[in-house]
């Protein structure tokens, strides 16, 4: 049962500890045990699962006293945002991983093992397809989960059957030495290279032993002018291994706190996003992503000037390219306050804000909006992008609690740093939809404070007490 896991460690997710739960929570437990124990006095034969279930009620109000988080299975009346559902389950998703499409781990291996090997809803084969992790949503899925008051289980840890021997350690060596021979002997070694990198974890640990494992990896790479000279397929199985070595954090990473390694990788990465196939710049985005897990390295990776081809292959949205993992990069990148200016000049904001308005990617382009709009360029550049109709629009028009939490924070940062005609569009809106207004009585805590504190700047605080 969900409830039998642990906390999730909200550090990795970027998701802070100890906000108060909503007190709405309790009155909703207290009128679930009174029903229940109404039901256990009527009924002449007592039925078992009524008294647990009771049980379990009461154990959840005390909890709640004590500011515990309740287990997610005693939240009946909570809706999962659709954009947190798995596709195949249709559950909250615990382990975001992606192949095209975002699906829960445990889901979308219980159907490789059932022997489906088709994505269903891209309907490639997956075998080709390392399943990657998505870091951007689960820390949305964590925000969600802590805002109610859920009790967001860890991820399944996946075991893996194979273990390495000193044949299989030669083998590994010996494909690394083919990295330096003819351009077809790379591409044999690349090929089976990623094959064990794919399938085997233990096999990606190897990595690890030898500082000079990656360099060998790379020489094709760097025995070329440019990487368009080198053959596709090479060059989409070397960063696909580059990739798969990076992504999996249970392993001694080789790469990520060895400053003189990350700076011989990033620019590869960076040239491999701009070109190549579509899935190999994908490819390079996702290790470019878990390399700006530290400070470090961020903003390595920025001055090298990995923004733009990011940007652009968002842009792109190409329907083979993990837009997901894009988006998840940009975000990391511009984490650090360097990079939010350099994004901002690379044209992030009119980017984003298209493919908001597309539909695309919703909530995680909000959440790097919100971030941006910590900078004084992006705020203006959101005002002159028109960004306020599209926002409001959504908080409109949006069920989803998490988007109109993110574009209430944005609209707080136009409203108090742009043009005055901003609040005036904002006056009307309210005059009109009572937009701002219904947010600061339904919202989120946080939205509501956003949505309170622009009433307020826009002398319209008299509507919480006289409207809705």
């Amino acid at each position: 049962m969900l409830e039998d896991y642990l906390p999730i460690d909200m550090a990795k997710t970027g998701v802070k500890r100890g906000r108060d739960i909503d007190p709405t929570k309790a009155t909703e437990l207290k009128e679930e045990l009174q029903r229940l124990v109404k039901a256990i006095v009527d009924d002449d034969d007592v039925n078992i699962d009524t008294i647990n279930e009771a049980v379990e009620t009461l154990s959840a109000l005390k909890d709640l006293k004590v500011k515990k988080p309740i287990p997610f299975k005693l939240h009946k009346s909570l809706k999962i945002p659709e954009e947190f559902r798995c596709p195949i389950s249709q559950q909250l998703i615990i382990d975001p991983v992606s192949s095209g499409q975002t699906y829960d781990r445990m889901s979308i291996v219980n159907l490789l093992r059932s022997g489906n090997q088709t994505c269903p809803h891209t309907q490639q084969n997956l075998l080709r397809t390392t399943l990657r992790p998505n870091p951007l949503l689960l820390r949305l899925i964590s925000q969600w989960c802590q805002n109610h008051g859920v009790h967001l289980p860890d991820p399944e840890e996946y075991s893996d059957e194979y273990v390495i021997t000193d044949a299989d350690r030669s083998h590994f060596l010996s494909l690394l030495v083919k990295m330096s021979s003819t351009p077809s002997d790379q591409k044999e070694a690349a090929r089976e290279l990623r094959l064990f990198t794919t399938s085997m974890p233990s096999f990606r640990a190897l990595f690890a032993e030898s500082e000079s494992a990656i360099r060998d990896l790379l020489k094709p790479l760097s025995q070329t002018k440019s990487q368009s000279d080198i053959h596709p397929d090479l060059h989409e199985d070397l960063i696909s291994i580059l990739s798969d070595v990076l992504i999996h954090d249970y392993n001694e990473n080789p790469i990520s706190e060895n400053a003189s390694m990350a700076q011989m990788v990033i620019p590869r990465l960076i040239d491999s996003v701009r070109s190549g196939r579509i899935e190999t710049r994908s490819m390079a985005a996702l290790a470019l992503s878990t390399l700006a897990v530290l400070d470090s390295n961020k903003e390595i990776i920025g001055e090298f000037g990995a923004l733009k081809p990011l940007i652009d292959l968002l842009e792109e949205g190409h329907p083979l390219a993990m837009n997901d993992v894009v988006a998840s990069a940009i975000f990391n990148l511009c984490t650090l306050h360097e990079n939010q200016a350099r994004a901002v000049r690379d044209d992030a904001v009119r980017v984003m804000l298209k493919k908001i308005t597309e539909g695309v990617l919703v909530h995680e382009l909000l959440d790097t909006l919100a971030q941006l709009s910590n900078n004084e360029m992006a705020v203006e550049e959101l005002g002159k992008l028109d960004a306020v109709p599209c926002l409001l629009g959504i908080i409109r028009e949006s069920s989803s609690a998490v988007n109109n939490e993110k574009c209430i924070v944005i609209l707080h940062k136009i409203c108090f740093g742009a043009q005055h005609k901003w609040k005036e569009m904002i006056r009307d809106e309210e005059n009109s939809h009572k937009t701002i207004t219904k947010l600061a009585r339904n919202g989120t805590s946080r939205a509501q404070e956003e949505a309170t504190a622009i009433l307020e700047k826009l002398n319209m605080t008299f509507y919480l007490t006289h409207t809705i």
